[in-house]
């Protein structure tokens, strides 16, 4: 389960990158609204789950 969560933990840091990325000036210019869309819901979504997990495991289930 460890490795489960350390996954999950790089994702939401890989979220963090495609926000970050230089795209300016590259023939990649254009994809940045979709590579920060990417990245928004990929932090969103898996801290989300994260949170669930956490909720969970206090619970006792």
């Amino acid at each position: 389960m460890d490795r489960f969560i350390l996954l999950m933990l790089a994702c939401i840091l890989a979220g963090f990158a495609l926000l970050k990325v230089p795209l300016a000036g590259t023939f990649l210019a254009g994809l940045e609204p979709i590579t920060n869309l990417i990245g928004i819901l990929a932090i969103v979504i898996f801290s989300l789950f994260l949170i669930f997990k956490g909720l969970m495991a206090l619970l006792g289930k």
